[in-house]
């Protein structure tokens, strides 16, 4: 119960870490005696709650064009239409903006003008799902935190995209088109913050290459990565959640030193093509290895020994952290192996 309990504080924290920046109180804004008779102005093709003064919702309502913002507007809504074009003019007065909602558009990256979105110096939220990008836009303002792209065309990255954002925390790419030759070396470069990076669902065959060091969620499914090079965690040495299902991984193509990697807390790697079970960490809680090639369990050569570094031998007095493990799917013959409970005496749930 303390190990489950010390891992949901743990993802509780991550995704606090994640969105840290996400809240922002209304009471921040400016007094509304402040503003000009402009700003209580309200397009008539949405809707502006008396009690939301800051928020305009345009969604839903089979609009063509983006209307003119109001300054004193935080939060656009206006996903689900037929928008085809970002233009600049819409933004002119909308200095305010944290927040733009325009998912499930018809939005390409020819309809983006250049500085329509760069001059939004306060935005810290760009949701762009379900348009018709082919590649990330750019130039974004240096102000972004989450930048979502999920269900796109996207199959590029122009050089310097990322450069100047070092404030994005999360960065949402997955169910695109990209492939290995979408990444060059420096294609994260200026990411300092980075921390969620989702990529599933894209037709990669390899780890994408140099990964901002802080992060911490990484999201590969439904690719086909079949190998991760040796050493490749030591560029990103917080990573605490690593999700690999749906790969073509076997046993050759994992690091030398398998996943033993104290960082990681989580790490899937489902409906793969291992026959054997990897080398991890007496640091991880939760591991998915089901619907592989998996044929028995060696216990002793699966059980991880204890950190060597001192100050973290009494974590470890109850043996590993391990408390979640799936192993169904693979042709493992039962019983379940007794000393696999003596080394992970911390198990609560074991699905075989």
């Amino acid at each position: 119960m303390a190990a489950a309990m010390y891992f949901s504080i743990w993802a509780l924290l991550i995704a606090e870490l994640v969105c840290a920046r996400s809240v922002r109180q209304v009471h921040d804004m400016n007094e509304p005696e402040d503003w000009a008779v402009d700003d209580f102005m309200c397009p008539r093709e949405c809707f502006c709650p008396p009690s939301f003064p800051t928020a305009l919702y345009c969604e839903n309502r089979g609009l063509k064009e983006i209307p003119d913002i109001p300054s004193r507007i935080w939060y656009l809504y206006i996903e689900n239409n037929l928008i085809e074009t970002i233009p600049e003019k819409p933004f002119e007065n909308a200095t305010e903006l944290r927040w733009i909602n325009l998912n499930k558009n018809k939005i390409t990256n020819y309809g983006i003008a250049k500085g329509a979105l760069s001059q939004l110096k306060k935005l810290l939220f760009l949701f762009l799902e379900d348009n018709e990008l082919e590649e990330v836009p750019s130039p974004l303002p240096r102000s972004l935190e989450q930048l979502q792209l999920a269900r796109n065309k996207v199959s590029r990255i122009p050089q310097g995209t990322f450069s100047n954002l070092e404030n994005l925390t999360l960065l949402d790419l997955q169910h695109n088109k990209l492939l290995d030759n979408a990444f060059q070396r420096d294609t994260f470069k200026g990411l300092k913050n980075l921390m969620q990076l989702n990529m599933a669902k894209n037709a990669l065959r390899q780890m994408p290459p140099r990964l901002p060091a802080n992060t911490m969620q990484l999201f590969l499914d439904n690719n086909s990565i079949e190998a991760i090079p040796d050493n490749y965690f030591n560029v990103i040495p917080k990573v605490a959640f690593l999700r690999l299902n749906h790969n073509k991984l076997s046993d050759v193509g994992l690091p030398s030193s398998g996943f033993d990697v104290s960082s990681i807390l989580d790490l899937q790697l489902s409906y793969n093509r291992l026959t054997k079970f990897p080398r991890i960490s007496a640091h991880l809680q939760h591991l998915h290895l089901d619907h592989n090639k998996i044929k028995s369990v060696n216990v002793s050569v699966i059980c991880p020994p204890p950190p060597s570094v001192p100050g973290e031998r009494d974590l470890f007095s109850y043996g590993p952290r391990l408390n979640y493990l799936r192993l169904d799917g693979n042709e493992i013959e039962p019983p379940t192996p007794m000393d696999l409970m003596n080394c992970f005496s911390l198990l609560q749930a074991l699905i075989v």
